[in-house]
């Protein structure tokens, strides 16, 4: 519910905020997308022509999963398309940013995470835009791949914006955490990197974050910060989700445990033989993001003490993980896996 008073609020109280939204077609984008809507705002998703993943816009404006926006189509890593196709001269209230670099390799992360962000920034001032709502990720805080240095560097882009801003950054979705439902159906061990604890995370659902995005708009409280959030109840390891597994499919658990340094030598291969060829460069690139999760909780990192902090991790929503499990093995939920899917 938006705040009515004239100082808490940079809306008319009786006016829906015009927003234009990237990244629309993924799933958290379509998640805020029907948050934007539900909190009646209107919502123009600039997606990519004959997209194949946003359940049918592909020549029907706003149908399929984007129903209740308006959709149209260019390339937001081309400025002249954005400014043309997209904000097409027109004013709007706020821009959110979805958008994320599909397999996080170098050359993908700095033209998606920071350069197109770069020219939506741009394409928001231009269109008088106030606010600008970005979707970043909790593993920016210690950044040690191209696609964190890359976020990292919009953020510092968009702090310095003069733009009222909010900078979310989620922890683990489900559907990252949701690899290995089929092979433990099938009987087979859950893979866990060294003894299964090593991380731990807190898991939030595309519509829980979805929502969270969407108030960002309206809620001034968030505005000029960064908002690290997961999802409801105590953090999680790779153990307990493999235990979950088991229990909801009624078995012994059974785990495969893998050894850090096994990545390493896989990464130390990688890399040798990637000075010779661009493709296996790319491909060390994505085993040490895999090395990364495997490694790295998803939570507040204190930066006193340089450790994560489950308690330190604001939760938002009511989805859970193994509820979201229970949904995919009776058939209710499908999982959609991006490119940084390790299993």
């Amino acid at each position: 519910m938006i705040d009515q008073s004239p100082v808490a609020s940079r809306f008319a109280p009786t006016a829906a905020p015009r927003v234009l939204l990237i990244g629309a077609t993924g799933t958290i984008g379509r998640a805020t997308v029907r948050a934007l809507v539900a909190r009646g705002a209107e919502v123009v998703c600039f997606v990519r022509p004959r997209s194949d993943r946003d359940g049918g816009t592909g020549g029907g404006g706003g149908a399929g999963m984007l129903a209740g926006a308006q959709v149209r189509f260019g390339n937001v890593t081309d400025p002249a398309s954005l400014a043309r196709d997209g904000f097409c001269g027109e004013r709007f209230d706020a821009v959110v940013s979805c958008l994320a670099s599909r397999s996080g390799a170098p050359k993908d992360a700095w033209a998606v995470d920071h350069r197109a962000n770069l020219n939506a920034l741009d394409a928001a001032r231009e269109a008088g835009a106030g606010t600008f709502v970005l979707l970043s990720a909790i593993c920016v805080q210690r950044p040690l791949l191209a696609f964190q240095h890359a976020k990292r560097a919009f953020e510092a882009e968009l702090m310095a914006s003069g733009l009222t801003y909010a900078i979310v950054r989620p922890t683990a979705f489900f559907k990252s955490l949701s690899g290995q439902i089929e092979r433990v159906r099938q009987g087979k061990p859950f893979l866990v990197f060294g003894d299964g604890e090593l991380t731990a995370c807190k898991p939030i659902s595309d519509d829980d974050l979805g929502c969270f995005i969407a108030a960002c708009v309206f809620d001034e409280s968030r505005h000029n910060q960064v908002l690290p959030i997961g999802g409801p109840g105590p953090a999680i390891t790779p153990k307990q989700q493999g235990e979950a597994l088991f229990r909801l499919l009624g078995r012994s658990p059974k785990f495969k445990h893998v050894p850090v340094a096994l990545l390493d030598g896989i990464i130390g291969g990688l890399a040798l033989l990637g000075r010779v060829s661009p493709t296996l460069a790319e491909k060390a690139e994505l085993a040490r993001i895999g090395r990364y999760y495997a490694t790295q909780s998803m939570l507040v990192l204190d930066p006193a003490t340089d450790t994560y902090d489950a308690d330190a991790t604001p939760s938002t929503g009511s989805d859970t993980l193994f509820a979201y499990y229970e949904r995919v093995l009776n058939g209710e939920a499908t999982v959609e896996r991006g490119e940084h899917s390790v299993f």
